[in-house]
């Protein structure tokens, strides 16, 4: 992960820091040899750095999480999926425009 702002999200993990997290998570679910995973990668880590201290960033690897896959129905990647207090605020499948993502975060955040 390029920025010191997205966390690794596991199964092991996943309830603590997204469940249970006081603000609102955006995660990524990706996989190492998903194309339009790398290509989505730069705009995640933009926006946990644009959005550091009001939202959690995480990137959820579907290879090696494949728990928290199953739970939320993951069958394209990648698929973002905005939490908020542990529940789906939002969700986009497939590749996704920076505007997109960041028009869903600032509204929950207003």
């Amino acid at each position: 992960m390029a920025s010191e702002n997205v966390i690794e999200i596991t199964d092991d993990n996943f309830e603590a820091e997204v469940k249970n997290s006081q603000i609102p998570v955006l995660l990524d679910f990706w996989a190492e040899w998903c194309m339009p995973c790398k290509m989505l990668a730069p705009v995640i880590d933009e926006i946990a750095d644009a959005y550091a201290g009001r939202i959690k960033v995480g990137k959820l690897d579907t290879d090696n999480a494949r728990d928290a896959a199953l739970e939320f129905g993951i069958s394209a990647i990648p698929t973002v999926i905005i939490f908020n207090n542990g529940e789906i605020a939002q969700r986009f499948v497939g590749l996704q425009q920076k505007t997109d993502l960041t028009a869903a975060i600032d509204e929950l955040l207003s």
